[in-house]
């Protein structure tokens, strides 16, 4: 029996050990700048080593190898799976890629991970969860804002009691003239939508994250476009942008009611007439309420309105978030932990930004299945 004890002990011994030393084969599909920085945070993950990257352009397969030493650089995703057979796919292209990718991908055994927006539309969203539970296969979203320290504080305050029930929250995304002059970022047909999809998404994702993921059930909104396809002749961090390609919206605002009576209020621009630019969402609690910028709590306290500040805060900088959301998919691959933004997470907040596009479309308020 002892020596059955001792069997038993060496053999969960070596499982447990096993499961420590256990690396994910890992790919890069869109080889461009975002990559570089998932590469960074990459090279921090020990449970992950990237096997193959994939791009359709040669000199993008260049820098990952000559910069990061991946000698495994394909055209056709097609070849990257069929030839390395990599355990995840990590989708770095333009929004209107990450559906076929993913789906190619889970299709061919990969987990897969995709960077925000999860796809162009609520449908390629579906599309692309059901094809990883058809393949049993982990679905994650690159959603790096909800693993911010302040918002991890406001969970902590709301999982504490001093927020109560969470009524407003009000979402900005807002840049005085900050249209991107590199990549498709102006074109609809490859990226769906302008700021509000772009940049919108950051503080839509991790503000609905924060709330508790209610379900979105209408949406009213409108954009207008009124800089974005003109020349540049005003000085701007990013000038020269291609106007001529330009099809999305400069400013996006809209307005989304949930399933619980929660209102989330959604401000969004490349180009807005604004003193500074802002990155900040605000809630408001029956008990307390929330600012993000300024990682600030309000509430009541023994008769006294207070504004309760963090003292301390772990850093966001560099790569760190990057570092989080790729190491919480690799540790749900591995130890079957929690994902922290599942396709069913991305799918919902889709479901609002798709929302305010199509009552921008319709010049009325729309229902959100």
């Amino acid at each position: 029996m002892a020596n059955n004890s001792a069997v038993i002990t060496e053999s969960f011994k070596v499982e447990k050990e096993e499961k420590v030393n256990k690396k994910l084969r890992w790919a890069i599909v869109g080889c461009g700048g975002i990559s570089q920085t998932h590469m960074g945070a990459i090279k921090k993950i020990p449970q992950i080593e990237v096997v193959g990257c994939c791009d359709i352009k040669p000199d993008r397969l260049k820098v990952m190898k000559d910069q990061w030493g991946i000698e495994a650089g394909y055209e056709k995703w097609d070849d990257l799976l069929r030839e390395i057979k990599p355990d995840v796919i990590d989708v770095c292209t333009p929004n209107g890629v990450h559906c076929p990718a993913v789906v190619a991908a889970v299709e061919a055994g990969c987990h897969a991970i995709t960077e925000k927006p999860m796809a162009m539309n609520p449908a390629e969203c579906q599309q692309m969860i059901d094809a990883a539970k058809a393949n049993d296969r982990k679905l994650a979203v690159g959603f790096q804002y909800r693993y911010h320290p302040v918002c991890e504080m406001f969970t902590r305050a709301k999982a504490a009691g001093d927020i109560g029930d969470i009524m407003f929250v009000k979402c900005q995304a807002l840049r005085r003239r900050g249209i991107p002059n590199w990549g498709v970022f102006g074109q609809k047909e490859l990226q769906g939508g302008g700021p509000m999809i772009d940049i919108g998404v950051h503080i839509i994702e991790s503000a609905h994250y924060c709330i508790g993921e209610p379900r979105p059930i209408a949406a009213s909104g409108n954009i207008w476009t009124y800089i974005g396809d003109k020349p540049s002749e005003v000085e701007s961090m990013w000038p020269g942008w291609d106007w001529k390609t330009f099809t999305v919206e400069d400013l996006a605002i809209g307005q989304v009611r949930f399933d619980n009576g929660c209102i989330m209020q959604i401000e969004s621009s490349f180009s807005a007439h604004i003193d500074h630019d802002i990155w900040n969402f605000t809630i408001m609690g029956t008990k307390g309420g929330f600012n993000f910028d300024t990682a600030t709590l309000f509430t009541d306290h023994a008769g006294t309105m207070i504004n309760a500040k963090a003292g301390y805060l772990p850093s966001a900088g560099g790569d760190s978030l990057f570092v989080a959301k790729l190491k919480n998919f690799a540790n749900g691959i591995l130890e079957g932990t929690p994902l922290r933004a599942p396709g069913e997470a991305g799918l919902a907040v889709q479901k609002i930004i798709d929302g305010v596009y199509r009552s921008a479309a319709a010049g009325k308020e729309v229902a959100i299945d």
